[in-house]
């Protein structure tokens, strides 16, 4: 029997077990992608980069590796962690942080020529304006004309072409995860199945947002909103065949 989970589902959702689940993206996928996101940032080497939400640190370390002065954030200390543990030379700075406040130390504020923030770490918090501190973080922390990347469900895509279960093994742990589109959200459903131990249960729940609802977000934000990529190689978006809604922009002055 399932008990009552008191914490947030991203406060329980990003440690040892996301890592498991997500094996299959890789330090070779994240540099891949890094390499798009620096043709599309046009920065010059040595710019600053905050990686808002940056997980274990494989997008902030291919941004590192490619000359740019990187800070990384994460609200999951096991995440960072592991992104320290990979950081043997010590390029990157880390901060425990969430994403809708950022610390008001200065460090963060009108520092950044770019923030990036990549694989739907965008749309999960139960309110339209809890998303919008998110973009207020974003515009704080951007230097006036600073650019952002930002990496979201394609609403129309994942409304197509949903898969309801699927299974899998790693390394001999069978994880199942379910998925359903509920008030807006599209909601998953992890379960962890390791040996005679107990099975481990997590959630994830991302708000899916239409292109006109995300460009009214940003506007209201201060944003303006430059190019919409529909996928990871950078290909023209679409709103029912592309599988990401990426978006390029950058903080009024």
């Amino acid at each position: 029997m399932r008990t009552v989970e008191s914490r947030n589902w991203y406060e329980k959702s990003f440690g040892e077990d996301y890592l498991l689940v997500y094996k299959h993206r890789n330090q070779h996928e994240a540099d891949r992608f890094v390499q798009r996101v620096i043709e599309w940032l046009e920065l010059p080497s040595g710019s600053r980069i905050l990686d808002l939400c940056c997980g274990a640190g494989r997008h902030a370390l291919g941004l590192a590796n490619a000359g740019y002065r990187v800070t990384g954030v994460d609200l999951s200390s096991v995440l960072l962690q592991k992104a320290k543990e990979a950081d043997s030379s010590g390029c990157v700075r880390w901060v425990e942080a969430d994403m809708r406040a950022l610390p008001q130390d200065g460090t963060l504020t009108n520092s950044f020529d770019a923030v990036v923030n990549l694989f739907t770490s965008f749309g999960y918090f139960e309110t339209d304006r809890e998303q919008l501190d998110v973009l207020k973080q974003i515009w704080m922390a951007l230097k006036p004309g600073g650019r952002f990347v930002l990496d979201v469900l394609n609403a129309g895509y994942v409304q197509d072409h949903l898969v309801p279960f699927s299974q899998r093994k790693e390394n001999g742990v069978v994880i199942s995860e379910s998925r359903v589109i509920q008030n807006g959200f599209v909601i998953k459903e992890i379960k962890v199945e390791e040996g005679g131990s107990r099975p481990r249960f997590y959630t994830e729940r991302v708000k899916l947002y239409s292109p006109q609802d995300m460009e009214n977000m940003l506007k209201e934000t201060g944003f303006l909103l430059d190019v919409m990529s529909g996928s990871y190689d950078g290909e023209a978006y679409d709103e029912r065949r592309s599988p990401r809604m990426i978006m390029l922009g950058h903080r009024n002055l």
